[in-house]
């Protein structure tokens, strides 16, 4: 930049909004799960790994409450088998 450049008349350049439901943050992934999250985007012939890391958290997350859920619902059919008397 030289002494007299002049940004009386500049613009703020587009801002890309953060679509509605995101939040947008910085996070410190280690570099191989990048690489590898990446590497599929690559192989599949395109797309964006943070949807994908997107994507493999919510299944997980959608896994604990499913496997939760089935502990919970053993657990309450054993209680009352044996308040029944069958097991």
């Amino acid at each position: 930049m030289k002494r007299n450049d002049d940004f009386s008349q500049a613009k703020r350049g587009a801002v890309v909004p953060v679509p509605k439901g995101k939040t947008r943050i910085t996070i410190r992934i280690d570099e191989d799960i990048l690489d590898w999250f990446r590497d599929q985007v690559n192989a599949a012939g395109g797309g964006n790994y943070q949807t994908m890391i997107n994507n493999v958290l919510r299944e997980y997350v959608q896994r604990r409450d499913v496997i939760s859920f089935e502990k919970t619902l053993r657990r309450v059919i054993r209680e009352e088998l044996r308040k029944r008397g069958a097991a």
